[in-house]
């Protein structure tokens, strides 16, 4: 399911101009100069929260790189339940699956931008573009790299394990996007944290009382976590502190 695109080349030459996320984005992986191919066959995709950009099972037909914003990836399991696989930040590129259909479902936390590629022209911009190629690649390790992250976490940590592991990758998330470490905005709902971490939202309340009992987080509120001791909470995780 997706929006009304902004489309035109003028507004998206000014997006890629004012874009603070081409540093770390599938753009890094073309020269200043060669940039311009790219807004050549982009568009902007605006959602408002909790709108769907995809949904699982739709043709595989554009990419996306995420501007602002957050989006939720999540799975429909047979018996109906929801498992959330993750949590899209600025910068973050969707479209790294070889699948012709989209194997989950994208939707918006937060009111979110997003550039918007048509596979085949991105398919054709790396093979004439070995760096775009190897930037996408780049990209494709450090998403694998994470899926084994969250396997871990999910099958083998404790709820309070899971919920500093989760606390964490966001402060590590915040600092690539030129935030600071702590406080950390929690747009999404304990019931999107349960999902994800593969717990129940009263597991999820508990351990964040019990890391707060510890003294290594304050709740500021429900969508406000102020890491305290962060040496502590990645002790707790089982990360090298």
């Amino acid at each position: 399911m997706i929006p009304f695109p902004l489309n035109g080349t003028r507004q998206a030459q000014g997006a890629c101009a004012d874009c603070g996320v081409k540093s770390r984005a599938v753009c890094a992986g073309l020269a200043p100069e060669e940039t311009g191919i790219l807004t050549t066959i982009m568009s902007t995709v605006t959602l408002a929260p909790n709108q769907l950009l995809f949904e699982q099972g739709d043709l595989r037909s554009r990419a996306y790189t995420l501007t602002s914003g957050m989006l939720r990836l999540s799975v429909s399991l047979p018996d109906g339940r929801r498992q959330i696989a993750g949590f899209v930040t600025p910068g973050d590129y969707l479209g790294l699956s070889g699948e012709d259909v989209h194997t989950q479902a994208a939707e918006a936390v937060t009111a979110c931008r997003l550039c918007s590629f048509p596979v085949p022209e991105m398919n054709r911009l790396m093979e004439q573009h070995p760096r775009l190629r190897d930037r996408l690649h780049e990209l494709t390790r450090k998403a694998l790299l994470e899926a084994r992250g969250n396997l871990l976490m999910l099958g083998r940590l404790t709820p309070n394990e899971k919920l500093a592991r989760f606390l964490l990758g966001l402060s590590d998330r915040a600092v690539e996007n030129g935030q600071p470490a702590t406080p950390l905005a929690l747009p999404m709902t304990r019931t999107d944290i349960a999902d994800y971490l593969g717990l129940t939202i009263e597991t999820v309340s508990r351990s964040f009382s019990a890391l707060k009992t510890r003294g290594l987080i304050q709740l500021a509120d429900a969508h406000r976590v102020e890491i305290c001791d962060r040496p502590g909470l990645t002790a707790l995780a089982g990360l090298p502190v």
